[in-house]
């Protein structure tokens, strides 16, 4: 189903009037306007003029830059969500200043490390604000325990604080500061000299960059791992090739989603099972269907992806935020086959489950967006949860 042109005030228009339920004559009844202009207008067959969208956007009681600024706006984040960010971000700037002579106390090396995997597995069941608020204090630590008595699971330990530094900032939507964690995630791992660690670090930019340099990252990341044998390095190998694939599918390479895919599930057998504990991945078979999946609606192959996404079985055991991603991905591809009230049941469901992240995922706001555009006056539900995500 083709979503409605963001580009023109008038879709916007009518995205607004249908959140508010009301009709094209309703509105019209309340500007100084003719339905036929409104009309034309919400089509993108006549231009919006400043006296038009002002006297629209007191009708529909909104302020004019959501019908006439660009979709981004609604997603600027909040005060409150700065709050969360604006301390990672200044944690992240400490890494090269050495010894922290502001800091009166640091907790033992056992519990720094304890406590950078205690963030991760926050994260990985999708509780963002709480790992938000301890990963500063932690990264501060750790940056000078590594100044003052360097060694390499400390330094692993950094790498992992950094990287959670990562996933939390692109759940928020904030890659700039995302893209800082991977950089500063490098420069820890390659003091760990850890091939695995590094190997991740490379395998997270290729994901985040999606450019001409994502599949070099993944060949570098491949060749960090050419002499290592260990069940770790086989799960990270293939998340690579997962990563190869997520590429592929943005640039619509289906030959090559499938040859890397194939790698995958062959790494997979090798590995046994679900590598859960290997650097937080989830490396298996379950995973490799998701990325499957993904791809698919990537391609935008909409058919093959409804199929894919009604046959996946997710285990009890599956992570939060994976799990959180799956019912988001479903709510999408159901909305494209036309189903609106399974569509929105899902996405209610992933609100439920993990309402930090779903509020931050792409596939949230293009589902809320799709729903809005089949319905010819959206139910309160569907409002309230277009209300949520700032539409």
């Amino acid at each position: 189903m083709p979503l409605p042109d963001d580009g023109h005030t008038g879709s916007r228009i009518r995205e607004q009037r249908r959140l508010r339920r009301l009709s094209q004559r309703e509105l019209a009844d309340r500007i100084p306007y003719s339905l036929s202009l409104l009309t034309q207008v919400e089509c993108g067959a006549r231009s919006a003029t400043p006296g038009f969208v002002a006297a629209v956007a007191r009708a529909l009681g909104v302020d004019t830059s959501k019908l006439t600024g660009p979709p981004a706006m609604a997603l600027l984040p909040s005060e409150r969500l700065l709050g969360l960010v604006a301390p990672i971000r200044e944690a992240l700037d400490r890494f090269d200043l050495g010894p922290n002579p502001d800091l009166t106390a640091v907790r033992p090396v056992p519990k720094l490390i304890a406590e950078a995997d205690a963030l991760c597995r926050q994260v990985r069941a999708a509780h963002l604000r709480a790992a938000a608020d301890a990963l500063p204090g932690l990264i501060v630590e750790l940056t000078h325990t590594v100044w003052t008595a360097p060694s390499t699971p400390l330094w692993r330990a950094l790498a992992s604080a950094y990287r959670t530094a990562h996933d939390v900032a692109l759940k928020l939507d904030h890659p700039d500061l995302a893209r800082v964690a991977l950089d500063r995630m490098g420069w820890a791992a390659g003091r760990a000299s850890d091939p695995c660690t590094e190997a991740v670090q490379r395998y997270k930019r290729a994901i985040l960059w999606r450019c001409a340099t994502s599949l070099p990252l993944i060949s570098s990341g491949h060749s960090l791992l050419a002499e290592e044998t260990s069940r770790e390095a086989l799960a990270v190998a293939g998340q690579l090739h997962l990563g190869a694939a997520t590429v592929a599918a943005k640039n619509e390479d289906a030959t090559a989603v499938a040859t890397h895919l194939a790698a995958a599930r062959d790494l997979a057998d090798r590995v046994g099972g679900e590598a859960r504990e290997v650097h937080w991945l989830s490396f298996g078979q379950v995973n490799i269907e998701l990325h499957e999946l993904g791809a698919s609606i990537a391609m935008r192959r909409f058919d093959d992806a409804l199929g894919q996404a009604r046959a996946l079985k997710l285990p009890e055991s599956m992570l939060m935020s994976r799990r959180a991603r799956y019912l988001v991905d479903r709510a999408l591809v159901e909305m494209e086959a036309g189903s609106a009230k399974t569509s929105l049941r899902y996405l209610a469901e992933a609100r439920k489950l993990a309402p930090e992240q779903t509020r931050h995922l792409p596939g949230t706001r293009t589902t809320i967006r799709g729903l809005v555009h089949m319905s010819r006056r959206a139910p309160d539900s569907l409002g309230g949860m277009a209300r949520w995500v700032g539409m």
